[in-house]
C-alpha cells in the first residue's frame, strides 16, 4: 500500500519529513480514515507514510493558566471520552467523540484526524466550529494559527499546505454559565456516519441567554451556523415556544443535498427535530445524562509485558506477540491484521469486513482494544499485541471463552474472536458490568447469524465467574 514508513522521533522530525516527501507522503496518527482511502484508491500516489505515534506528550488534554484547553495530535476520540475536563466544559465535543464508530475504533481515530478528513458529516467539527477553535499548524516556514471556521475550502479540502502539520487543537474554556450539546442522526445507532449533527452552546444567566452558537453538520458543503437561530436565541429566555422557534430557524439555514444516507428532504425535516431535541436537553438540564459517568472505553489496564526501547530502522518489525518476540522482515506493506495472520501465523483473528466495521479482526495493541485491519504493520514495532491465542493462561481457556462454549454464543464462530476480544477487555475494566455497559463494549462486532442474547449473556455468565473467583481467591489471601 505505502513504500516508505518512517517513524518520526518528533513533531520537527516529522514537519521535515513533510516538506521533503511532499504530496506523496501523509502523517498517520489513527489511520483509521487514511488506511482505508489508501485500499480504496481515494487517496492516490501516496508512497511514504510518516508515522507520529511514538513521539511523547502528543496525547495530552489539559487547560494552561490563561484558561485555554489544548488538544494535542494524538488525542484519540477516547481520551476525550474519559477525560474529566472534557465532561466538565466542553461536554459536546465528549459527546461527537463518543458518537465515532466504536470503542476500537475510538482508540485508535485522532480528534485532529477527523478535522483534517474534513467531511462535513465528521462528527467532532461543529462542537469545535461552535467552541470557536483554532488549529496550529508547523512547517519548516513556522507556525500559524487558523481558526476552526477558515480552515475548510470544501468536501474534503481544507487550507492545510502540503508541508504542514497539527500541533494543536485550542479553544477559550468556556464559562460555568455555559452549556453544549451535540446531537446526530444516522441509519443505525452505532458504527454510523452522520445523516446531520448539531452541536448547541448556550451561555444562560438567570435563565436568560447572553449568547448562543448553532452549528450544523453535513447539511452543506462544510460546517455552518445557524445565524438567524444564534440571533434569535441571544436576549431570550430558554422556553418550549423560543425552543420551537429556534428550531424552525436552524432548519431554514440547512442547505442539504440527498445522496446514500439521505434525501436532502429528510434532512431538511431531521434538523429541526435534533435541534429541538438538544435546545430541550439543555433545558431540563439532562444534556450530560446522555453519557454515562465511567464510559466503557476499552483501554483496560495498559501494556502488560516490559519491552525493551527498539529504535525503527526500517528493515526489521520487532514486537510481542502473546508474550513471544517476533522479528518480521516482511510485511511492511501490510495491515496488522495481515501480518498477525500471514507473517505470524496466527489465525485466530479473522477478516470480516477489512473496513473497521465488523470486529472480527479486534487485538489488543499496547493494552487497548483495536481493529487491526486498520493498523498498518509497521506500528507493531516496539510494541505489545494480544490475540485471541493469547487469552488462555498456563493451558486455561479465558472465562469469557468457556462461557461462549457453555452458553452456545458461538454460533457459526466467525466473528467469535472479536466478540471474545471486547468482552475480555470489558472485563479488565468492569468486575460486572451491566447489560448496557456489555452492549456498549460490543457495538463494534458484528454478528451475521443471528441475534446477539446468547452473546450477552454468556458474557453476564462470564463476569460472574471471574467475580467470584476474585472473591474467593480474596479470602484465601486473608
Amino acid at each position: 500500500m505505502w513504500k516508505n514508513y518512517v517513524m518520526a522521533e518528533t513533531i520537527e522530525h516529522a514537519v521535515n519529513l513533510m516538506a521533503e516527501y511532499g504530496e506523496t507522503a501523509r502523517i498517520i496518527a489513527g489511520g483509521t480514515d487514511l488506511i482505508l482511502e489508501i485500499e480504496r484508491g481515494t487517496r492516490k500516489g501516496i508512497e511514504t507514510i510518516i508515522d507520529i505515534t511514538k513521539i511523547p506528550s502528543l496525547d495530552d488534554i489539559f487547560e494552561d493558566q490563561s484558561g485555554v484547553i489544548h488538544i494535542g495530535p494524538l488525542v484519540t476520540h477516547n481520551h476525550v471520552v474519559g477525560s474529566k475536563l472534557m465532561r466538565e466544559k466542553a461536554f459536546a465535543v465528549l459527546q461527537a467523540c463518543w458518537e465515532v464508530g466504536s470503542p476500537q475504533i475510538r482508540n485508535r481515530g485522532t480528534v485532529a484526524g477527523n478535522l483534517v478528513t474534513a467531511s462535513p458529516a465528521n462528527d467532532t467539527i461543529s462542537p469545535l466550529m461552535a467552541m470557536d477553535a483554532k488549529i496550529n499548524l508547523l512547517s519548516p516556514r513556522g507556525a500559524r494559527v487558523v481558526p476552526l471556521s477558515d480552515f475548510y475550502l470544501g468536501v474534503r479540502k481544507t487550507v492545510m499546505e502540503p508541508d504542514e502539520v497539527i500541533t494543536d487543537i485550542f479553544f477559550d474554556a468556556p464559562g460555568e454559565n455555559v452549556k453544549s450539546f451535540f446531537i446526530k442522526t444516522a441509519l443505525r445507532r452505532a458504527q454510523a456516519i452522520s445523516v446531520i449533527n448539531i452541536s448547541v452552546l448556550l451561555e444562560v444567566v438567570d435563565k436568560r441567554i447572553m449568547d448562543a452558537r448553532v452549528t450544523l453538520g453535513a447539511v452543506a458543503p462544510t460546517i455552518i451556523h445557524a445565524e438567524d437561530a444564534e440571533v434569535f436565541l441571544r436576549g431570550k429566555d430558554l422556553n418550549e415556544d423560543v425552543i420551537s422557534k429556534t428550531a424552525e430557524k436552524t432548519a431554514a439555514a440547512a442547505k442539504p443535498i440527498s445522496d446514500i444516507r439521505g434525501s436532502a428532504d429528510y434532512r431538511s425535516y431531521m434538523v429541526g427535530v435534533i435541534a429541538k431535541r438538544a435546545l430541550t436537553a439543555i433545558c431540563q438540564g439532562v444534556e450530560k445524562d446522555q453519557i454515562p459517568q465511567d464510559p466503557v472505553l476499552l483501554m483496560g489496564s495498559g501494556i502488560h509485558v516490559e519491552k525493551p526501547k527498539v529504535p525503527w530502522n526500517g528493515e526489521e518489525i520487532q514486537t510481542w506477540i502473546n508474550g513471544k518476540e517476533y522479528r518480521f522482515k516482511t510485511g511492511f506493506e501490510k495491515t496488522l491484521l495481515n501480518l498477525i495472520r500471514d507473517e505470524a501465523g496466527l489465525q485466530g483473528t479473522k477478516e470480516g469486513c477489512a473496513e473497521g466495521e465488523c470486529g472480527a479482526c479486534t487485538v489488543y495493541l499496547d493494552g487497548r482494544a483495536v481493529m487491526s485491519c486498520l493498523v498498518p504493520a509497521p506500528r507493531a514495532h516496539g510494541s505489545e499485541i494480544i490475540t485471541v491465542e493469547g487469552l488462555s493462561t498456563e493451558g486455561q481457556i479465558h472465562p469469557v471463552q468457556q462461557s461462549f462454549v457453555d452458553y452456545g454464543a458461538i454460533q457459526c464462530g466467525y466473528c467469535t474472536p472479536g466478540f471474545i476480544m471486547s468482552a475480555a477487555k470489558l472485563l479488565e475494566e468492569r468486575q460486572t458490568p451491566s447489560q448496557a455497559e456489555i452492549r456498549q463494549a460490543i457495538t463494534g462486532n458484528l454478528c451475521r447469524c443471528t441475534g446477539y442474547y446468547k452473546i450477552i449473556e454468556a458474557i453476564e455468565k462470564a463476569s460472574q465467574t471471574v467475580a467470584n473467583e476474585d472473591e474467593y481467591l480474596s479470602k484465601k489471601e486473608r
